[in-house]
């Protein structure tokens, strides 16, 4: 679906107009692009004591190790002769107290103006714990709305996100450096005002980890995939090297193959609520791919109505495919040691499972459900030193989305820091992130994938 509006005001004399009266100036996002830098710019780091190495320098080593032209900003010392900042990383893992944060927070405020069009900002900080001390905890919880407040001060297509470290995690881990990374990259584009805590996770060697196919070697299934989210997650997991079995209803059949055919992999035509879809799901992923390892439940159903004018059947449609099916295949799968080796699986919420929404109470019931399961998910799979993860989509440009009226619609756009849509590939690539090796230290988590929308957190 097109942002007509969007195109218009990204420039020429109608952004000019937009801007003098005020009107919202979204622009289009820098997305993934392999031939493009990670960053449109050198990325300055912020943060670290003047007189000693920690983990600002760990930090600033890792970015240099991805080929990027890095400067540190200690105290209150910038590195001047940079025009514009492709990135500003703002390093606070030692913080103890509020005044700790006086230094970084207005080395950052002072270089925001010099931030390049769909630049980073990213800060990697401690997660609060249980047995921290007052101030040590208030120091930490600060860091989330500051980022937050950040994140919707931001024009230009620039975002910010943040990296919590948890448990016994640092800031140069590969667990910890790939969230960096992702964060700093246009697969993160539609990402805004978000954390992500990152523990130390299962062991992985990230030495000669190639990040252009890090699902190589892999199996995914990607339920719902015959169009919309599920038809871009598939083609985004084979572009990342994975072997894809695509799943959707036998109506959906003519659409589902194109989109194995496109993606090389596989089709399997099934109705997710059966009670045997778990097992024919690991029949097929083993019998045509000799495995399972990324698991992606996707499929879902709108059937929007008022509460007082909900009948029975519009209740236990959307709980029988949103909630039912993904609790009663990931069930079998743990049940009969379904998975293969250190299994991902990533489960589709939404903004209404974290906010609810008028005329979802059944939609809201059942995404917020998905995340309840997912954190219990988390648990079981860790054993097998796997991870278990939700993406909550807001506003994505889809079918479904198009078909809401042009006012509402419009709002509905313009209700983010982003100003904008998301794309459905947006979805796919926190998909593909969170499915892969990469992502180890992450468990449990929901990742919004919503430009900072307006709705909830």
């Amino acid at each position: 679906m097109t942002d007509s509006y969007l195109k218009a005001v990204d420039g020429g004399l109608v952004k000019g107009l937009a801007q003098r009266l005020g009107l919202p100036q979204p622009v289009v996002l820098r997305r993934h692009d392999p031939s493009a830098p990670l960053v449109p710019g050198p990325v300055l780091v912020v943060g670290g004591r003047p007189d000693a190495a920690d983990d600002a320098d760990a930090v600033a080593r890792a970015l240099l190790g991805w080929d990027l032209d890095v400067r540190q900003a200690r105290g209150d010392a910038v590195p001047e002769g940079v025009e514009r900042w492709g990135a500003i990383v703002v390093v606070v893992t030692e913080a103890k107290t509020p005044e700790d944060l006086h230094d970084p927070v207005l080395a950052l405020g002072a270089q925001l103006r010099r931030l390049a069009r769909c630049g980073r900002v990213v800060t990697v900080s401690r997660a609060p714990g249980d047995g921290d001390s007052p101030a040590l905890a208030a120091t930490r919880a600060g860091v989330e709305g500051f980022l937050r407040s950040v994140a919707k001060e931001l024009r230009a297509g620039a975002t910010a996100n943040g990296v919590q470290l948890v448990a016994g995690a640092g800031a140069g881990d590969p667990a910890a450096l790939a969230a960096l990374h992702f964060f700093l990259s246009g697969r993160s584009a539609f990402v805004d005002g978000q954390l992500l805590e990152v523990g130390a996770g299962p062991a992985w060697d990230a030495t000669g980890f190639d990040r252009s196919r890090p699902l190589a070697g892999r199996v995914a299934v990607v339920t719902g995939a015959a169009r919309g989210i599920g038809a871009e997650v598939a083609r985004t997991l084979a572009r990342d090297g994975a072997s894809v079995v695509v799943v959707d209803v036998p109506a959906a059949g003519e659409a589902l193959a194109a989109v194995a055919n496109e993606v090389r992999g596989t089709a399997l035509q099934l109705d997710v609520t059966a009670d045997d879809a778990g097992a024919r799901i690991l029949e097929h992923a083993r019998s045509r791919h000799g495995g399972l390892h990324v698991l992606v439940h996707n499929a879902g159903i709108l059937r929007d109505k008022l509460l007082a004018n909900m009948r029975p059947a519009q209740w236990d449609a959307v709980v029988a495919v949103n909630l039912a099916a993904q609790l009663r295949i990931t069930g079998h799968l743990l049940d009969v040691g379904g998975f293969s080796e250190a299994p991902h699986i990533v489960s589709l919420a939404s903004t209404s499972g974290i906010a609810g929404n008028r005329g979802q109470t059944n939609y809201g019931f059942s995404k917020a459900g998905v995340i309840g399961h997912t954190r219990a998910t988390a648990r079981l799979v860790a054993a097998l030193g796997g991870t278990a993860n939700a993406v909550a989509p807001g506003f994505i440009e889809t079918d479904m989305t198009a078909s809401i009226p042009l006012v509402p619609r419009q709002v509905a756009r313009r209700a983010s820091s982003l100003q904008q849509g998301g794309q459905p590939v947006d979805v796919a690539e926190a998909i593909a992130f969170l499915a892969s090796p990469g992502s180890t230290g992450i468990t449990g988590q929901v990742l919004r994938v919503c430009g900072q929308n307006l709705v909830g957190r």
